[in-house]
């Protein structure tokens, strides 16, 4: 199976996915801070940051419905429609957060919230190895990445003969 939004060759919903996981994380740094006696500042930015993460996860979802369409069926497919179903089980939790966070005058984050958080990075994490599976099946490495063949064929397979490389 062919993703069909690529970008050089690689598919792009496995990058798209970092973007909102690794914000999450920074939401759970940023809270805990704040409750550890941060700055007052950090829950703000806490709370901007889930908005952030959400938009990314929106992003991240939307291509991922697109290379749903062409997953066969079968186990494949159940793989797929999981980690969809995980990843989004994450991100309703976060909007639970930012949801009650918007209520708030300071947009400040308490013990409960940061513990659903957590939970949230945990559900996160299933759907980052189901992932990692979904990817190594369907685009297993085209070999190691310290040979000269290995970037000889990288660069063929994005349309460009390694002779015709402009040297900057």
């Amino acid at each position: 199976m062919e993703s069909r939004l690529r970008v050089h060759g690689h598919p792009i919903q496995p990058m798209l996915v970092t973007f909102p996981f690794g914000l999450f994380v920074s939401v759970v740094v940023f809270d805990l801070t704040d409750l550890a006696g941060g700055p007052e500042f950090l829950g703000e930015v806490g709370y901007w940051t889930v908005v952030a993460a959400l938009v990314a996860a929106a992003l991240a979802a939307g291509a991922g419905m697109i290379d749903l369409w062409d997953v066969p069926d079968g186990r494949t497919r159940r793989t797929a429609v999981t980690f969809n179903l995980v990843n989004t089980a994450m991100a309703v939790l976060f909007v639970f957060v930012c949801l009650v966070r918007s209520g708030t005058p300071d947009r400040g984050v308490t013990g409960v919230l940061v513990a659903v958080e957590l939970l949230a990075l945990s559900v996160g994490a299933v759907g980052v190895w189901i992932g990692g599976t979904l990817v190594r099946r369907f685009d297993p490495p085209r070999g190691e990445a310290g040979t000269l063949d290995t970037l000889r064929s990288g660069f063929e397979s994005a349309g460009e003969p390694l002779g015709q490389l402009r040297r900057g």
